[in-house]
C-alpha cells in the first residue's frame, strides 16, 4: 500500500492523477460521512464531497505549499465547503437523524440494541452546539488525532482537549435527562 507522504509528493511534484486517485479511494467515504453528518441532504453532501476533492487537487497541484497531513487538508476543505453551503442556504442545519442508517459503519448494524444506541447518541450529539459537534465527530467518529482536529477547526491542541472535555460533559448531562 502506498504511503500517504509518497502519494502527496507524487501529486504535488508530478501532478500524478493515479496517486491522487489512491488518496481519493482512501478518504472518499470518510469525507462523505463527515459532510453528510452536517448536511442532511444526500445529493448536496455528494456535491460538497466532490467539490472538496476537486479543490484539494487544485490546491495540491497549484503553488508549491507545505501540507502536513492530507487528511487534515481534506477535512479542512470539506469543513469550509460545509460552512459555505450554510451561508448560501441561509440556514444552519446539521445531520438529519432519519438518514442515520445511510452512514457506513463497521459495527454490526443488524443488532437492534446497537442501532438504538447509535440513534440515541446521534440525537444527543445533534443537541450539542456546533463546535462541540465538530470536535466529537472528528475525534471519536472519524478517529483523528487531537493535532489533526486542532488543525481542521483552527484551534490549539489544548483548546481542542478542553472543547472535547466540555462536549463529553454536556453529552453526559443530555444522556442523564
Amino acid at each position: 500500500m502506498w504511503d500517504e507522504k509518497k502519494l502527496l509528493y507524487r501529486v504535488q511534484v508530478h501532478k500524478d492523477a493515479d496517486a491522487y486517485a489512491t488518496i481519493y479511494d482512501l478518504y472518499i467515504e470518510k469525507i462523505y460521512r463527515f459532510v453528510l453528518f452536517k448536511i442532511s441532504n444526500t445529493q448536496e453532501a455528494e456535491d460538497i464531497t466532490s467539490d472538496t476533492f476537486l479543490k484539494t487537487w487544485q490546491y495540491l497541484t497549484g503553488k508549491k505549499r507545505t501540507v502536513k497531513s492530507i487528511s487534515g487538508l481534506l477535512y479542512k476543505i470539506a469543513r469550509n465547503a460545509v460552512i459555505d453551503a450554510y451561508r448560501n442556504k441561509g440556514k444552519n442545519e446539521t445531520y438529519s437523524i432519519e438518514h442515520a442508517h445511510a452512514l457506513p459503519c463497521k459495527a454490526n448494524q443488524d443488532a437492534i440494541e446497537v442501532k438504538q444506541e447509535v440513534d440515541a447518541l446521534l440525537i444527543s450529539i445533534k443537541r450539542l452546539k456546533q463546535e462541540y459537534q465538530e470536535a466529537v465527530l472528528l475525534r471519536y467518529i472519524e478517529q483523528l488525532s487531537i493535532a489533526e482536529v486542532a488543525e481542521i477547526i483552527g484551534k490549539s491542541n489544548a483548546s481542542v482537549r478542553v472543547l472535547l472535555h466540555r462536549a463529553i460533559k454536556k453529552l453526559q448531562s443530555i444522556h442523564e435527562e
